[in-house]
């Protein structure tokens, strides 16, 4: 009981936090943002989102209150990181990853795109290398039948933690830039080969476009 509230009350401080910080920062989006209707004005449905884990802290600003869910691990900064989420307006965490409960989460997500809810995952995490996909993004978008949409995310200033995946936290009145690229078809085939050429995909689609948007920034400097 102490523990949950405990979490509670961290989800709260940094949410409030973050929910300041992310009020000062001046935004820009490249590419075509997918939750946007299209020229015929036809909806576009749920997203199946990719990210790189060193996106988390300014996308879940940018993705706020929107209810979408996201997948996060069992550990222990995985519940600190879901207790925020769920206090900024997401969905509830997807819970688990791949060394511990991804079949729960992706049973979990599939379950959300078919009721309609906008997904994400953070491909690179739990525990990296950094930009390097997971082959689960591949299980997950051939089970939902569902496109994967590349998100990219660039911030200056901005501080670069020094966790595995040097978290971005852009600072007061920073200028971000948050990058579409072209959703990528989902595989057919489900072996493990198919699975790992697909999520190395991902991650050079999310790397390209993390260069475009940190290139966006360099030259309006």
């Amino acid at each position: 009981m102490r523990g949950r509230l405990l979490l509670l009350l961290f989800g709260g401080i940094t949410s409030v936090a973050l929910r300041l910080l992310g009020a000062t920062w001046r935004v820009e989006v490249l590419g075509r943002d997918p939750r946007l209707p299209t020229a015929t004005g036809s909806p576009t449905g749920p997203q199946l989102a990719a990210l790189f884990h060193e996106s988390l802290v300014a996308a879940a600003w940018l993705y706020r209150d929107q209810g979408y869910r996201v997948a996060v691990s069992r550990s222990r900064d995985g519940s600190l990181i879901s207790s925020t989420l769920h206090s900024l307006g997401f969905g509830e965490s997807a819970r688990g990853s791949s060394s511990r409960g991804g079949s729960a989460a992706l049973s979990t997500l599939i379950r959300a795109l078919a009721a309609g809810t906008t997904v994400a995952v953070l491909v690179d995490g739990p525990r990296g290398p950094a930009r390097v996909a997971k082959p689960g993004i591949a299980a997950l978008a051939r089970l939902a039948d569902r496109p994967v949409q590349p998100v990219a995310v660039a911030a200056t200033p901005a501080l670069r933690l020094r966790s595995w995946d040097r978290s971005l936290v852009p600072l007061p009145f920073a200028r971000v830039v948050c990058a579409y690229g072209e959703p990528i078809a989902p595989d057919r085939d489900g072996d493990k080969t198919s699975e790992l050429a697909y999520a190395t995909r991902v991650d050079g689609r999310l790397a390209a476009l993390q260069a475009e948007a940190e290139a966006r920034l360099a030259r309006r400097r």
